[in-house]
């Protein structure tokens, strides 16, 4: 997933940005609920909970990015990620 990302020409930027929005739009949703809208405070709370958690999500895609931008060459093409793993302990148990 986070290759095709990459091939889109999504960036890390990108995510980040979008992170530091996030929190920006759970206080205002908090704010605006709060204000607007006559149901009380735990209705703005969730509001502004539900947009914050996008947050971390936003910003962990991001640190995924970052590595496929810096590392591209951390997987082969055909192979997955354990089995590179395996293949490295088995040359350092073979004292390779």
């Amino acid at each position: 997933m986070i290759k095709k990302l990459h091939k889109m020409g999504i960036r890390s930027d990108h995510m980040y940005t979008a992170g530091a929005v996030s929190v920006g739009l759970a206080v205002a949703a908090w704010l605006m609920s709060n204000s607007l809208e006559a149901k009380g405070i735990d209705r703005a709370d969730r509001w502004g909970i539900f947009i914050g958690e996008w947050a971390p999500t936003f910003v962990a895609l991001g640190v995924a990015l970052r590595i496929e931008e810096t590392h591209p060459d951390l997987e082969e093409p055909g192979m997955n990620m354990y089995d590179k793993a395996e293949r490295q302990r088995a040359g350092a148990r073979a004292g390779a």
